[in-house]
């Protein structure tokens, strides 16, 4: 199989989707990897490495998506690409549709077939490719908070862990998946008092047991979180529904009565936000204010550290990308469900339902 390595076009996108091992391997497995010149810069991997591994430079991406019968990308296809998908070609990247129509029209309407990172699942519920961006986001979303609330950047001037005789700062954790047991961790180890509300009791009493004493949990419901918010120094929206648009947990209400100063990370944007008043911003513009309350909610929050998290995600790919190039997509969705339930949609069909419910369209499973 061809295999099509196009370099990232959204904004602040620096990861890239296959490293040079990864070029290795697939040549092993007798594929062709075409590689868009400058796709690896980002993470500090050049052009001559991706060669020495085998793979062919390409300088115009629409040659890499007229050849390719499978492209592996990191985000979403923008608008600029949406003319070069093909019918029957496998995209395998992150989609996120239920945050976009447009996205899920043309993809519709390119009649490929979308392979989601975000919804591939094993068989232990777990998320295998969404996790170590999950694990990145969670720990940089307390990073960016407590740089968001120093008074240079129009914050509350609050010190995380405070001082002795000055107490710490108020963080509230919004889901205590994955995302949000990283943020608790974090905020945690640098002192400050962490509130994690979770609509789940075992993940509760789990997080209760391996936290530091300085993270209590918080069952989530109306009440609970209304006065948590209120408290906030820092809040960090994590709530994940499996391909679907993330729910709004945290209203405009509510932001309004948060400090003047204080910060919201809505980690959960790229699946529409789960904070009334997020908007999706991007690295070189991270921040808004709404009622003089700070709102980070950049939509690709790893790749500002796309060393780290380029290594972290092909570490996960790769093993799905080889069994798709080695089988095809029909032969190994029969093998391996975690690939069947990665299918969001096939040549013009719409097959993941939480998708089709977000916009009210009609869901077609594949079988």
């Amino acid at each position: 199989m061809i295999v099509g390595i196009p370099k990232e076009i959204k904004p602040d996108e620096y990861r890239v989707a296959l490293i040079p091992v990864g070029v290795e391997e697939m040549l092993e497995h007798g594929h062709t990897v075409l590689v868009e010149r400058g796709a690896g810069l980002g993470s500090g991997i050049s052009d001559q490495a991706y060669e020495r591994a085998g793979a062919k430079l390409v300088d115009d991406p629409k040659k890499i998506y007229n050849q390719a019968q499978f492209i592996m990308k990191v985000k979403e296809p923008l608008p600029a690409e949406y003319p070069l998908l093909r019918e029957g070609q496998i995209i395998f990247t992150f989609l996120h549709f239920a945050a976009s129509k447009k996205l899920t029209d043309a993809i519709l309407k390119a009649k490929a077939v979308a392979i989601a990172y975000e919804t591939i699942r094993n068989e232990h519920g777990q998320h295998p490719i969404l996790t170590p961006m999950s694990e990145v986001a969670g720990r940089m979303s307390i990073q960016e908070g407590a740089k968001y609330l120093e008074k240079p950047m129009h914050g509350r001037g609050i010190l995380l862990g405070g001082v002795p005789g000055v107490a710490p700062a108020e963080v509230v954790v919004i889901g205590g998946g994955v995302v949000g047991s990283n943020a608790a961790k974090v905020a945690a180890g640098l002192g400050a008092r962490v509130t994690v509300i979770d609509i789940n009791m075992e993940r509760l009493r789990y997080l209760d047991d391996i936290m530091p004493k300085n993270v209590v949990t918080l069952m989530s419901n109306a009440q609970n979180i209304r006065e948590k918010v209120k408290e906030a120094d820092l809040l960090i929206g994590a709530v994940l529904i499996e391909g679907a648009r993330a729910p709004y947990v945290v209203t405009k209400d509510m932001v309004q009565t948060m400090k003047a100063g204080a910060v919201i990370v809505d980690v959960a944007i790229d699946q529409g936000g789960c904070v009334e008043t997020s908007k999706p911003t991007t690295h070189s513009n991270p921040i808004f204010k709404v009622y003089d309350v700070i709102h980070y909610c950049v939509a690709n929050i790893p790749g500002a550290v796309a060393c780290t998290s380029t290594h972290a995600l092909t570490n996960v790919t790769l093993p799905y990308a080889l069994e798709i190039a080695d089988k095809g997509y029909e032969h190994a969705t029969r093998e391996n469900p975690a690939i069947l339930r990665g299918i969001n949609m096939v040549k013009g069909r719409l097959t993941n339902k939480a998708v089709a419910d977000a916009f009210g369209m009609a869901c077609s499973p594949f079988e």
